[in-house]
């Protein structure tokens, strides 16, 4: 059994010795490919692979075209809109996340962007405080419900929607139900975005809702930039001097909108939600757990590909 971790953003030293320590010990061996530097590297590493684990790493068709040997691919971290699931599903090739293992690291950078932009970057004005505010959370999976918590610390008054939770499940966790993303944002004032990128989901998130939220409303964004419609944020955010924006990743016309709005608006200088050691050796472990459960008993509790 032949494993590739090929991450163009490596994992951490010791996250890669814990990795290399289940591969083995299975009796497989690892091979490494880090800081690549174009996509034929990775083309040519994969070629005779049983299993491939990445990152933010791309996997396209043609990379799965390479892999005639390739019977997973595990993507350490919870988005996989980086990986092609229909060319996967074509070629036999079970495709998985590594839910829950990032997510707190996710939560507690939204409190440091909620944090920084109700202080107005610390540029010295009087901004306002947490506690007593509303929060809104869109999406109650592993990183919303990691949100919830460290909110109840602050004191806050927290919804959420998430179709696909039981109303119960966020209440026994001290969270309101909310069945209708207008009314998500209509009520609060800050809200936090946590849904994958999906062809439901791109650009939805734009002028009607965000200018709909309260006056100083904040919005955050830790998941992806493709489900802001920024053609709208840039209006509401026009139209409205009160609102603010941050987010995990910079939007396409990021210098337009720094330059329009200043301090109004912050974007991390690449995805930082995972960039915690605590979570790189987390999901880096448990992607290799994954693979050699697939590998040995065909175990795919985490499959994303139908």
């Amino acid at each position: 059994m032949k494993v590739l971790i090929a991450t163009e953003k490596p994992f951490a030293a010791v996250a890669v010795d814990g990795m290399r320590k289940v591969i083995e010990e299975a009796g497989a061996e690892l091979v490494l490919l880090e800081k690549y530097t174009s996509k034929q590297e990775l083309l040519d590493a994969v070629a005779t692979a049983e299993a491939l684990i990445i990152r933010s790493d791309k996997v396209d068709a043609e990379v799965l075209a390479a892999a005639p040997a390739l019977k997973v691919v595990v993507r350490a971290g919870a988005g996989y809109d980086n990986v092609d699931l229909e060319a996967a599903t074509a070629r036999g090739v079970c495709v998985q996340n590594t839910p829950g293992q990032n997510s707190n690291a996710v939560a507690e950078l939204v409190f440091g962007l909620a944090v920084m932009m109700s202080r107005n970057m610390f540029n010295g004005t009087s901004g306002t405080e947490l506690k007593d505010k509303t929060l809104g959370i869109q999406a109650f999976g592993q990183v919303g419900r990691n949100v919830a918590r460290i909110a109840r610390g602050f004191e806050m008054n927290v919804s959420a929607l998430d179709p696909y939770c039981p109303d119960n499940v966020m209440e026994d966790a001290g969270v309101a139900p909310v069945h209708s993303v207008e009314e998500l944002y209509r009520l609060n004032k800050v809200v936090s975005i946590h849904i994958p990128a999906t062809p439901e989901t791109r650009k939805s998130i734009g002028y009607d809702l965000i200018a709909a939220m309260p006056k100083g409303g904040l919005l955050i964004n830790t998941a992806r930039k493709e489900v802001i419609d920024e053609e709208g944020l840039i209006r509401a955010l026009d139209e409205r001097a009160d609102l603010k924006y941050a987010a995990d990743v910079a939007p396409e016309r990021a210098v337009e909108i720094k330059e329009r709005f200043g301090d109004r608006v912050f974007f991390t200088p690449k995805k930082m939600g995972a960039q915690t050691s605590e979570a790189n050796i987390n999901a880096g472990i448990a992607a290799a757990r994954q693979v050699i459960s697939f590998l040995t008993t065909g175990e795919e509790r985490f499959r994303v590909n139908k």
